[in-house]
Formats: C-alpha cells, sequence, structure tokens
C-alpha cells in the first residue's frame, strides 16, 4: 500500500495539451475515481502514474518515494486494462501465476498464491481452464487475481468494465470494491461512466481538458458542483442564465433572488456572489416538483408552464415543460408517473433547491487539489 502524489503533473504532444498542472494527493487505502468524457486526460493521468507514460513535467511519488523515472516494472503497480489480455495459450493458473514466475517464486509458494487468488475473485476450482472457457465477467476476474497476485503498492484501473454489458459491469463493479476493501490496496480508477465512479469510489476527480475540474465526494460533486462543467456533466441539470438581483429575509431564511429566463427565483446564498453578478442557475429534474392545481406552500419558487411531452422511461416519466419559453426536464418517480404519461397542458412546479454558479467560474483556473 501506498500513499500517492502527483505534483503538477503536465503531458503535452507537441501543441496538445493532454493533462496541465494536475496535483492530486491519494491516501493510503484509498480509492478515487478519474471521471470524466473521452479525451479529458483521465487515461494519460493514469498512464503517467504507472509509468507507461513519461510527463513533460512534474513529479510522481508513492510515499517518501520519488518514481517519475522509474520504470512501470521497478514501480510495483498492478494495471488492469479495458481487456482482461489474458495468455490465451496459458490455463487460468499459470496466467495468474506469471508474475509471480517472472519473479523467481518457488512453484510451491505460487501454487499456494494461486489458489488464494482464486479464492478470492470466486473461482475456486478454476485454475486448469484455458481463457477461451470463461466468461467476460470471469476473464476480467482473473486478469485481477493476475494483478493482486504480485501484491502491489497501488492498483490502476483503465475503464476495466467497459467491453462487459450492463448487468455485468452493475455485477463486477461492486466485486472489484470488495477486492479494494479486502486488500486495502490504493486504487486509482478511470471511468466515463458516472454509476460506476459514484458506486465504488471515496473520492471522485472530475476531470475535463487535461485539468480536474472539481475533487471530492458523490454528494460534494452532486449536490454542490463548482463549475458549469461539472453541473452539466454530472447527472442531468436544467442550466438557466440569470443575475443576482438582490437579497431576501435573513439568518437561515435568507435567500438571493435571481433573474434568470424571465423568471424571479429564490435561492440559498452562495459565498461571493451578490447582488449584480452574473450567474448559472441550475435545477435538477428531480428537485422539479409537479405540484396540484394551485398549491404553492413549503416551496421556495412556483412557477406554471406547458406540457410539451411526456416520455416514460420505466423508473421514472420524463416530463418537457415549457415555462416563459424555455423547456425545463421534470423527473417524476413512484406511482406519480404513472399519473402523469398522458398528461398535457399547464401545469404547476414547485422547487427549493438550485445551484447558483458565478459565471467567472467558467473561465476562471480549475483547482486540482
Amino acid at each position: 500500500m501506498a500513499i500517492v502524489h502527483l505534483v503538477s503533473v503536465s503531458k503535452r504532444y507537441g501543441a496538445t495539451v493532454a493533462v496541465e498542472d494536475f496535483s492530486l494527493d491519494i491516501a493510503d487505502g484509498e480509492f478515487v475515481t478519474l471521471l470524466g468524457p473521452s479525451g479529458c486526460g483521465k487515461t494519460t493521468t493514469l498512464r503517467i502514474v504507472a509509468g507507461l507514460v513519461e510527463p513533460t513535467s512534474g513529479r510522481i511519488r508513492f510515499d517518501d518515494q520519488d518514481v517519475t523515472d522509474l520504470p512501470p516494472r521497478k514501480r510495483n503497480i498492478g494495471f488492469v486494462f479495458q481487456t482482461p489480455a489474458l495468455f490465451p495459450h496459458l490455463s487460468v493458473a499459470d496466467n495468474i501465476g506469471f508474475g509471480l514466475s517472472v519473479k523467481k517464486a518457488r512453484k510451491d509458494q505460487i501454487a499456494a498464491r494461486v489458489d488464494e487468488m482464486l479464492t478470492m475473485v470466486g473461482l475456486s476450482g478454476y485454475g486448469a481452464r484455458l481463457p477461451a472457457q470463461l466468461s467476460g465477467g470471469q476473464q476480467q476476474r482473473i486478469a485481477l487475481a493476475r494483478v493482486l497476485a504480485t501484491d502491489p503498492r497501488v492498483l490502476l484501473f483503465d475503464e476495466p468494465l467497459s467491453a462487459l454489458d450492463k448487468n455485468l459491469r452493475d455485477s463486477l463493479k461492486y466485486s472489484i470494491l470488495d477486492l479494494q476493501r479486502r486488500t486495502r490496496k490504493t486504487a486509482i480508477y478511470v471511468t466515463h461512466d458516472q454509476s460506476e465512479a459514484f458506486a465504488i469510489s471515496d473520492r471522485i476527480v472530475v476531470m475535463n481538458a487535461g485539468h480536474a475540474e472539481q475533487i471530492g465526494t458523490q454528494t460534494d460533486i452532486y449536490l454542490h458542483p463548482q463549475t458549469p462543467f461539472v453541473a452539466e456533466f454530472i447527472g442531468a441539470n436544467n442550466g438557466l442564465p440569470g443575475k443576482v438581483t438582490g437579497t431576501d429575509g435573513s439568518g437561515d431564511d435568507e435567500r438571493s433572488v435571481v433573474s434568470a429566463g424571465g423568471l424571479t427565483l429564490r435561492a440559498r446564498p452562495r459565498a461571493g456572489v451578490g447582488p449584480g453578478d452574473e450567474v448559472l442557475v441550475y435545477l435538477r429534474p428531480e428537485n422539479l416538483v409537479v405540484l396540484p392545481d394551485g398549491d404553492g406552500a413549503g416551496y421556495d419558487n412556483v412557477v406554471d408552464g406547458t406540457i410539451e411531452r411526456v416520455i416514460f422511461e420505466g423508473p421514472t416519466a420524463q416530463l418537457r415543460v415549457d415555462v416563459a419559453g424555455r423547456e425545463l426536464r421534470v423527473d417524476v418517480s413512484g406511482g406519480r408517473r404513472l399519473e402523469l404519461i398522458q398528461r398535457h397542458g399547464r401545469v404547476r412546479l414547485g422547487f427549493n433547491d438550485l445551484t447558483l454558479i458565478p459565471v467567472t467560474a467558467a473561465a476562471a483556473p480549475p483547482p486540482t487539489s
């Protein structure tokens, strides 16, 4: 196990910037996920930690050891790739023990370690099989067992579930988390799948254009996005440009008054944002409540609109509502969603929770630690 430090890491390919001044401290035994769209720099960052890509600048440290100039084999890392990459001509047992055999471990030690790893990944008795005789999920578990067999200091995962179907991804992500918790290995996981990141991470690093846009827990990032990119990339959101025109109330009841999209809205104040500031207002679709006609008690904001479209998605019904000439998405769950499938015409919406992000946050340098 190890504490991992990335210190002002950058990677450029000519004029193309893949990673820019990226810093991150990962605690011993912590599970951190790099989350972002294709081309955001997350895989390049992971490969820099592994030693597969040389940084243009910056340093990598495991505990107090600077490993920046060490080749991958001397960093004692375990790397799980997108595909299992098992040796097809070797048995499952020989695949798992391959790294130990390269290190000249005794045959009895290798056999004992292989049995231990097969038990750990829930595949006892599969040692004599060939990779072709395994399912995709079983192959990926064997690839993980092969990595764990060498007792690496740091586990690195490069979208290991991307080639699997959804149901298998949903079950295997928890298997990976369970193994990480049992071995207490420091882990860095790369994915573009938000559900994976939210399910298994201690902390998430949302990456964009080679930068860390925001670093925090799942609730930090979802409930308190710090930049427009995070607000729009994580989950669904309704965004409206607006301007803070004043304040209302005091103490716990204080609210910022915002003019946005032809609406006057009340929001909890955000530090550093005051009257006259231009903001982006974000409303989560699940926080918009369809109200009985004429009702509105208990909500800071009540607006009227017209249902333009209803999309039934099984667990939820997605309403598209025209409010003052702007379309808002409203997600309805439970039995209420069935009542609204055939609903058209006028509707009243109530909501309290909305997020204000200053327009300057879109241009300001993003945080990297």
